[in-house]
C-alpha cells in the first residue's frame, strides 16, 4: 500500500443532505486519526447541500453527479476513487465522536480476516444533535430465520450488553468501516455495493456476501457516532413508496444472491410464511410496491449470474452461515486490547485535520 498504508478514505453520499452535512463533515474534520481523506458524491442536490460543500471544497475530493444515482451507485464511484487501506461509508445524517476512525481501525488491524468494523451508533436528534437519553441505534445488524435483517439494539436504552467487543453478521452502512482488499475481493463485476438495489437492504447484502467468502465484521463499542434513523421497522406507512418497493425487491434479490440451499431449507417456514404475508400486505395495503415483483422477474438473470460469481468462490461452509440466523441477535466474543489515553493524544497531535478550520467548526464542536 505504500504511502497510502494505513490510511481512511472516508466516502459520503450527499442527496438533499443540507440538514445534517454540518455537523457530519465537522465530526470527520475532528478525527484525531492521523491519515484521512475525505470524498464526497452528490446525487443532484436540489435543496443548499452543494453550497455547503462549496466552503469545504479545499478539504475534500466531491463529486457532482447530474442525477440521483441511488445510494449504491454513488458509494461506488466514491470507492473506486479511494485511495486509503480502509474505507469508512457514512452517511451525512451520522455524527462521530473524535476517536470514532482511531478506535474502528485499531479494532481491525488486530486479525486480517476482519473485513469490517463497526462502533456503536446511538440514536440522534433530528437535526443530528445529541440528545440526553443514549438510545441504541445499532450495534451490528443480524438475519432472523425470515431472512430480516435488522439492527441490534435498535431503539432500546444503551447498556452493559452493548459495551463488549462481538463478532457480529454484518454492518450498517451508515457507518462501516471496510478493508479496501476486502472490498477488492467480495465486489461482483466491479460493484462493491449492488446497484441493482439503488439503495436499502444493500448494506445487508454486502455483509451476507462477505460472510460468504470467510471476512468477518467486528462490533467495537469503544467507538461512538450518532445516526438519525429515518427508515424503521413497523412504521412503512410513514416512509416514501420508492423506498419501500425497494425493500420488497431487495428482500428477494438479496435470497437470490446469497441463500444457500440448506440455510433456505433449515428456515423454510418462516421465510414462507414471512413471504406470503409481504404478498398479502402489497396486494390489499401497499399496491403501490406490487411493481416490486416485476423488477424481480426482470432481474432474476443478472442477479442469478451475481449468486454464480459468489457461490463459486464462497469459503465458509454452509453450517456457519445456518448458525447467523436467529429470532435473537448472534454474536461471538471478540477481546480486544482498550485504546489507552495516550495513544488517542499521539494521534491527535500527529493528525492533519486536526488544524483544519472553517466558518462552523469552533461553533459545532461545541454542540
Amino acid at each position: 500500500m505504500g504511502e497510502n498504508a494505513g490510511r481512511v478514505s472516508v466516502t459520503i453520499v450527499t442527496h438533499n443532505s443540507e440538514i445534517f452535512l454540518n455537523r457530519c463533515l465537522e465530526s470527520v474534520f475532528s478525527q484525531d486519526y492521523p491519515s484521512i481523506e475525505i470524498i464526497v458524491v452528490d446525487n443532484n442536490s436540489r435543496d443548499g447541500t452543494r453550497q455547503i460543500l462549496a466552503q469545504y471544497q479545499s478539504h475534500l475530493r466531491i463529486i457532482l453527479n447530474s442525477e440521483n444515482r441511488g445510494f449504491a451507485a454513488a458509494q461506488n464511484q466514491a470507492i473506486r476513487e479511494a485511495q486509503g487501506e480502509w474505507v469508512l461509508a457514512l452517511n451525512p445524517d451520522v455524527r462521530l465522536a473524535p476517536d470514532f476512525v482511531s478506535r474502528v481501525v485499531r479494532a481491525g488491524e488486530v486479525d486480517a480476516q476482519i473485513g469490517t468494523v463497526c462502533g456503536k451508533l446511538l440514536r440522534a436528534g433530528s437535526a443530528l444533535e445529541i440528545p440526553f437519553e443514549r438510545l441504541i441505534d445499532s450495534a451490528g445488524i443480524y438475519f432472523t430465520p425470515t431472512f430480516r435483517h435488522l439492527d441490534r439494539g435498535s431503539n432500546l436504552p444503551d447498556g452493559p450488553e452493548y459495551n463488549q467487543p462481538a463478532f457480529v453478521f454484518g454492518a450498517t452502512a451508515a457507518a462501516a468501516l471496510y478493508r479496501k482488499r476486502m472490498i477488492d475481493d467480495i465486489s461482483v463485476a466491479g460493484e462493491f455495493f449492488d446497484e441493482d438495489f439503488v439503495l436499502y437492504r444493500e448494506d445487508a447484502d454486502v455483509s451476507w456476501r462477505a460472510q460468504l467468502l470467510g471476512w468477518q465484521c467486528l462490533y467495537y463499542p469503544e467507538a461512538v457516532g450518532y445516526h438519525v434513523r429515518s427508515v424503521l421497522p413497523g412504521k412503512r406507512t410513514q416512509v416514501p413508496p420508492d423506498i419501500n418497493r425497494l425493500s420488497v425487491q431487495n428482500r428477494f434479490l438479496m435470497r437470490i444472491k446469497n441463500a444457500g440451499l440448506s440455510v433456505y431449507l433449515r428456515n423454510f417456514l418462516p421465510v414462507t410464511a414471512r413471504d406470503l404475508a409481504i404478498v398479502l400486505y402489497c396486494l390489499i395495503a401497499e399496491r403501490e410496491s406490487l411493481p416490486a415483483f416485476a423488477s424481480v422477474a426482470r432481474l432474476w438473470q443478472r442477479t442469478f449470474q451475481k449468486r454464480r460469481a459468489i457461490q463459486q468462490r464462497r469459503r465458509a461452509s454452509e453450517a456457519y452461515i445456518r448458525s447467523w440466523f436467529g429470532f435473537r441477535p448472534v454474536t461471538r466474543p471478540m477481546e480486544i486490547p482498550r485504546m489507552t489515553p495516550a495513544a488517542l493524544a499521539d494521534n491527535s497531535a500527529r493528525s492533519p485535520l486536526a488544524a483544519v478550520s472553517s466558518p462552523r467548526s469552533r461553533r459545532l464542536r461545541s454542540l
